[in-house]
């Protein structure tokens, strides 16, 4: 530990869905704890990610990306998003260089517009998908009818483009504050829940139309055997009895795939040999159900 004061701070990461906030946050505790896949919706719950170095420790709070709810899970999800505003010592509202404004932005926008003590920075991510000289318009058109950012930064976060000097830049402005957690502790979530979501993200990353938005991931059981194989019981949780026979697959194929895949994730995770076993179950309509929805996770005193 250095002379200087120490920092610490709260960092939200909001946007769209699809705009990078999970990768970002995985490029910057270098490791993956949230997941990752091209659907929509990705992330559903708020995920805390943290940052450790010699001055400060940044706790920063990944969360679903912003859109209009058609289920009570979805508006589990947007409500999620912008509690974590009210939790922040700052804001990082990202956006998709590749994607002109829309409405989905404007919407946050406003949001953002209303608080006036927190700092608020622009990302514009995905900058190695864009031509340089269009980088400026993308810019000019996030300053129009806007808050007046604190910073403004073009990144990569797949690249890792700018991301030291955004790091940089955040834990400056930050306030002399404690360690909230252990030097190499990188999220705030228990084991169980990481490896739900690594279950789920295979699911999101094999399957498509409604099945991925259709999933839940409970982890039944986590026992470590005496040559040190950790074996883990879970189950997938679908709405129909067609989407339980896709995620099975002829002959079983589907559901090895997801579960070989996820393994992996999980030994990385753990540093130790896994045994995975998973089932399909079907519970009807269990994103507009609230007791399904607090026993899979999806808690209103998150927020």
């Amino acid at each position: 530990m250095t002379d200087q004061a120490f920092k610490s701070g709260f960092v939200a990461i909001i946007g769209r869905p699809n705009v990078g906030k999970s990768t970002l946050l995985n490029r910057i505790v270098g490791e993956k704890i949230a997941i990752m896949s091209n659907k929509a919706q990705t992330t559903r719950n708020k995920i805390q990610g943290i940052y450790t170095r010699d001055d400060a420790q940044v706790v920063f709070i990944d969360t679903p990306g912003i859109h209009k709810p058609q289920n009570s899970l979805g508006d589990y999800m947007v409500k999620a998003s912008f509690s974590a505003l009210h939790e922040a010592d700052a804001i990082w509202f990202v956006v998709d260089a590749s994607k002109k404004r829309g409405g989905g932005d404007d919407y946050i926008i406003e949001r953002l517009k209303q608080i006036t003590e927190t700092p608020i920075f622009l990302l514009v991510n995905k900058v190695d998908l864009l031509p340089k000289e269009e980088l400026f318009q993308v810019i000019q058109s996030y300053q129009e009818n806007a808050p007046q950012w604190t910073e403004i930064f073009p990144i990569s976060a797949t690249e890792g483009d700018n991301v030291p000097e955004l790091l940089d830049t955040v834990v400056a402005d930050l306030d002399e504050g404690p360690q909230y957690f252990d030097a190499d502790q990188l999220t705030d979530h228990p084991e169980r829940f990481v490896i739900a979501e690594l279950i789920r993200e295979k699911v999101l990353q094999l399957t498509q139309q409604e099945v991925p938005h259709s999933v839940a991931v409970v982890i039944d059981q986590i026992e470590t055997e005496d040559d040190g194989v950790v074996h883990v019981q879970a189950s997938i949780i679908v709405e129909r009895p067609t989407q339980k026979n896709i995620i099975i697959g002829k002959q079983g194929r589907m559901i090895k795939q997801i579960g070989t895949r996820a393994r992996k994730d999980i030994e990385n995770l753990l540093g130790s040999k896994v045994f995975l076993e998973t089932w399909v179950k079907v519970e009807e309509r269990w994103r507009d159900r609230p007791q399904a929805l607090q026993s899979f996770g999806y808690r209103k005193d998150d927020f």
